[in-house]
């Protein structure tokens, strides 16, 4: 390969891809280029341990610069690519430069959606995506600060529960009928709603916004029924969005993300993409996937490198993602869209500890542990091996975990 590969974006994917490229025995220049200011870090901490000030940006960072430096990867922080000319394999830089290509990858990333209702411009109203957000929402962490979170899924609860630790007022606003209602069955909902509650969170469900109060800070929102909800300020999580532009612009084929194979190779093969922006096969659910999470954008990014230098290494596995809330860790295990029984092991009404078994027909297809790692490790090689079990075994707590496949 007698060109430089280069990687556009500069999160968790990119800088797995770039690593894993060395790895593979890549010899030649690489150059990533991302939009912050900021070498890689991890994000999922942004909305835990470094919002509550207990890690700092050390604990996130993927990799030191120095890392970069030795072994021969240009780094472009703070550079937006605003062009792929697939023709004349060049990528264009926001201030005219080009830089030409053998192969490049595309871990573009995803971004937040953002809420268009009135006075949604004014200040004191974030989200959390980057570390600029956790910067400016930590400005108003103080006692008694009233807290407005508008989403009740993964990031909006994280936000909650360190915002109630340092003493704030907090009321989330859900517009479902329950909390992290797209990804988990109403046992789990249910059960993370009376925690919230009972350390002092104010969740109302079934609300939308219409609207904020202010004049050029916001004081309130407004759930457009006659009720205001008093703010300092407002944390807005209503999901994400995957950053396709440039690849819609250049032609690469884009159904809800850009389409990849199993080695994530794009409509064009010189071009590959990884992580959060790409549409990818999921043999073990037989249909095509996009998934926000680290394991994901790492997983993708070890394919990526592989498969441009000539060494496939085909990307087929269970998704998993987690959530810490208090003392509560929550790891899920596979997708439970479609599931027919929901079977519960231990006790969510008088205990911290359980877990839920999705299954459709007789087979574990997905798993949610609540501070229970035993499930949590087995679940993974139940639901790739798409196991069938007795809804009985599972429930019994007298059968231990590594046995409840047996018999």
């Amino acid at each position: 390969m007698g060109k430089d590969i280069i990687i556009v974006g500069g999160g968790q994917a990119a800088a797995q891809a770039a690593q894993s490229l060395r790895a593979e025995g890549f010899e030649n220049p690489i150059r990533i280029f991302g939009d912050e200011p900021h070498a890689p870090y991890q994000r999922p901490p942004l909305s835990k341990k470094f919002l509550a000030k207990e890690i700092g940006f050390d604990r996130v960072e993927l990799k030191p610069e120095s890392f970069y430096a030795d072994n021969n990867i240009t780094t472009h922080w703070g550079t937006r690519i605003t062009e792929i000319d697939r023709k004349g394999k060049r990528v264009m830089t926001a201030d005219g430069q080009a830089f030409e290509y053998g192969k490049l990858l595309m871990a573009t990333g995803s971004r937040v959606r953002e809420i268009n209702v009135p006075g949604f411009e004014m200040d004191g109203i974030y989200y959390l995506r980057n570390i600029a957000d956790v910067e400016a929402i930590q400005s108003h962490f103080k006692d008694g600060a009233r807290l407005v979170v508008v989403g009740g899924g993964y990031i909006g609860l994280e936000v909650a529960a360190v915002a109630k630790k340092h003493g704030m007022d907090v009321t989330v606003l859900e517009a479902a009928e329950r909390v992290m209602s797209r990804v988990v069955d109403p046992i789990v909902s249910h059960f993370y709603e009376r925690v919230h509650r009972e350390e002092g969170v104010k969740i109302e469900t079934g609300v939308s916004v219409a609207g904020f109060e202010g004049d050029t800070h916001v004081t309130a929102v407004d759930s457009g029924e006659g009720k205001l909800y008093p703010a300092d300020f407002v944390v807005v999580g209503i999901g994400i969005i995957p950053n396709t532009e440039l690849a819609v612009e250049c032609g690469l084929d884009v159904q809800n993300g850009i389409v990849v194979d199993e080695n994530c190779r794009t409509s064009d093969p010189d071009i590959f993409a990884a992580g959060d922006c790409t549409s990818h096969p999921n043999g073990i659910y037989g249909h095509r996937l996009r998934l926000e999470s680290v394991h994901n954008a790492i997983e993708q990014g070890k394919t990526a490198a592989a498969a441009m230098m000539g060494n496939d290494k085909p990307y087929n596995q269970v998704p998993w993602f987690w959530s810490d809330q208090y003392d509560l860790k929550l790891q899920i295990v596979g997708l439970s869209a479609g599931y027919t029984k929901a079977v519960v092991r231990g006790d969510p009404e008088s205990g911290r500890s359980f877990a839920v078994f999705y299954l459709k027909g007789d087979t574990v297809i997905a798993v949610d542990a609540v501070n229970r790692a035993p499930e949590f490790m087995m679940s993974k090689q139940l639901v790739h091996k798409k196991t069938k079990l007795d809804p009985a075994r599972i429930a019994d707590e007298s059968i231990k975990v590594k046995e409840i496949a047996q018999g």
